[in-house]
């Protein structure tokens, strides 16, 4: 037996663990720089991480040897049970006003909407991957939308927009890569793009023109063309109900993105400290322990969604230029393993968990930046969070997993 989980173990692509180990350590040291400069006391922020490597690694190792054949059995299972576990923080407490977390008596909460993200994955993997649709068709795009958008809509209303966004992702990649038609694809995105382009008039009217363009060349059916695009101007123009509906914070934060300074010291602060130390970092940075908006505690929540300032501050530039390339590299390795799969579960499955990673990667990068709305997304295997860091490690075991050369 254990000639045969160590053979499993050899054969995984374990090449991809290199970039994991350097972003690993990278966040590990910003995190004491963070708790040993403003003298926290454990447990804190770096100590809390240090604990779920361990469970971390464990959960790597197990979902490395698990078997490919189990997981595609039984994975309907366990979609029913995460649909679940994402209600049972609606039974609990509120946390910072939110329903995200389950609080079993122990030390630190646990949040199932991460484990969710990649559930859904391997399922979307099983559905596409066991049924031979015809993906020219666009009613077969619909049911694995709604796999994803039904624990999606649980989430959203916990409220976790920035969880939601990245349940959502992996679907456009997934159904491209089986085969969908891009149009049928533009066509699920449209609505959305619809309701955020009527933010102002004149983006809307562009919007308008583009969409009749788009249509006209993708050569529909004259009724399906017409009511295609007259379905979504009326998603537009029914906009202000949409936004009446949503919660003061989330109203601020789309704002706030498009004018930060509207409310420096409200829902603005925490884009302009962000951008504001990321900037005093300059190419080589303050040095260790000496980022002033970090320590100073200008800079909100900067273990987990605002640890990129962190590391601007005190590294610079060029940290954050090697950090970029190896989540690139490590993305991109992700995807070699995808096309040269054994299998068309296993590819499906790398494609969406490449999808989670690289929303995440982009969504907090742009949100330090000013260049998203302010969506509470930590970095993988950098930002400090328990439940997010034993998830990116379980999904890592899966990379490993299912890149092997070998039939389930």
């Amino acid at each position: 037996m254990f000639i045969e989980i160590w053979q499993k173990i050899k054969s995984s692509p374990i090449i991809i663990l290199i970039p994991v180990i350097f972003l690993v350590s990278l966040g590990m040291l910003s995190l004491y720089s963070i708790v040993m400069v403003q003298e926290q006391a454990p447990p804190n922020a770096f100590s809390k991480q240090s604990f779920f490597l361990i469970p971390s690694f464990i959960m790597l190792v197990t979902m490395t040897i698990l078997s490919k054949r189990l997981i595609h059995k039984y994975i309907y299972v366990f979609y029913v049970l995460v649909i679940f576990a994402v209600l049972l923080p609606f039974f609990g407490d509120k946390v910072s006003g939110t329903y995200r977390w389950i609080n079993f008596g122990l030390p630190f909460d646990l949040q199932p909407s991460e484990i969710s993200k990649w559930i859904i994955v391997l399922v979307l993997a099983r559905y596409l991957s066991d049924n031979n649709l015809k993906m020219n068709h666009f009613n077969s795009n619909i049911f694995p939308f709604i796999i994803a958008l039904v624990p999606t809509i649980i989430v959203l209303n916990q409220p976790d927009l920035g969880t939601a966004f990245v349940m959502m992702a992996p679907i456009i990649p997934m159904l491209y890569w089986v085969g969908a038609r891009p149009f049928h694809l533009f066509l699920l995105v449209a609505p959305l793009l619809s309701i955020i382009s009527a933010f102002n008039v004149a983006v809307f009217y562009f919007w308008a023109f583009s969409l009749a363009l788009i249509i006209y060349a993708s050569k529909p059916k004259l009724v399906h063309g017409i009511g295609l695009y007259f379905s979504n101007i009326f998603l537009g123009l029914i906009f202000p109900l949409v936004w009446n509906s949503l919660r003061p914070y989330q109203q601020n934060r789309v704002l706030t993105f498009i004018n930060p300074e509207i409310d420096p010291l409200g829902a603005g602060y925490h884009i302009i400290q962000s951008k504001t130390a990321l900037g005093s970092g300059g190419l080589f940075g303050k040095g260790w322990g000496q980022g002033t908006q970090t320590h100073l505690k200008f800079l909100p929540v900067q273990e987990s969604d605002f640890i990129v300032s962190a590391i601007g501050e005190e590294f610079g530039f060029i940290v954050l230029f090697l950090m970029i390339s190896l989540f690139l590299w490590f993305i991109f390795k992700i995807l070699r393993l995808a096309l040269n799969a054994s299998d068309r579960f296993s590819g499906l499955t790398l494609i969406g968990l490449s999808s989670i990673f690289m929303a995440h990667i982009f969504v907090n990068s742009a949100m330090a930046s000013g260049l998203m709305p302010v969506k509470g997304l930590p970095l993988p295997f950098i930002s400090y969070g328990g439940s997010f860091l034993v998830s990116s490690f379980m999904m890592l075991g899966l990379i490993l997993n299912f890149g092997r050369e070998d039939v389930y």
